[in-house]
């Protein structure tokens, strides 16, 4: 099956899903496994050494909050992965939130932002520190951290977030930019 087949099929099962055929999930999850994997490892190849979550324990607890989310009007493939990229950034600060609770000032390493936004050896903290700037800049424009999630945490192209968005990509990568900025500012406070 070529990629755009697939991207297809992906679309037509959320669809399905969101329709409340629950088949249409069981056929789904063996087709979108794999991108999850990819993203679930980017993710996990940021952490600090020592982080005990391990990759397919992201994808599985990502599985089961999208499946069992409100989320339910899927649009896309890029919106699905989009919702993903979300949930994966929510269950990485939990656990890191849980981990702060347990040892304060564990691990010390830096956040770096960068142009493609990588964060590289977070520690607990970090990821903590920037969930709460994302939150704090949602109550300024929710989309700019739609953007961030799904460039950042899914690591969609910015055509694929301006479909997602129904914005041009223009407006993503001012998005993008605007908010890579507000981003640094705050988490050198």
């Amino acid at each position: 099956m070529t990629p755009d087949n697939n991207s297809h099929q992906i679309s037509l099962l959320l669809i399905d899903w969101s329709k409340g055929d629950d088949y249409a999930l069981e056929q789904l999850m063996p087709l979108v496994y794999h991108e999850l994997r990819l993203m679930a490892r980017r993710h996990m190849r940021r952490q600090p050494s020592g982080h005990t979550f391990q990759t397919t324990d992201l994808i599985h607890e990502t599985y089961l909050k999208i499946a069992g989310g409100e989320e339910k009007q899927w649009q896309s493939r890029t919106h699905f992965f989009g919702v993903a990229a979300k949930a994966m950034r929510h269950i990485l600060v939990d656990y890191a939130r849980s981990k702060n609770n347990q040892k304060r000032g564990g691990w010390q390493e830096r956040v770096t932002l960068q142009d493609n936004m990588r964060v590289t050896n977070q520690s607990s903290e970090d990821i903590v520190a920037l969930d709460d700037a994302l939150n704090r800049l949602a109550a300024l424009d929710d989309r700019k951290v739609r953007v961030v999630e799904m460039k950042f945490f899914a690591g969609l192209k910015v055509a694929e977030i301006a479909e997602v968005l129904k914005v041009s990509p223009e407006t993503v990568k001012r998005d993008w930019s605007f908010a890579q900025s507000w981003l640094l500012r705050e988490l050198k406070k």
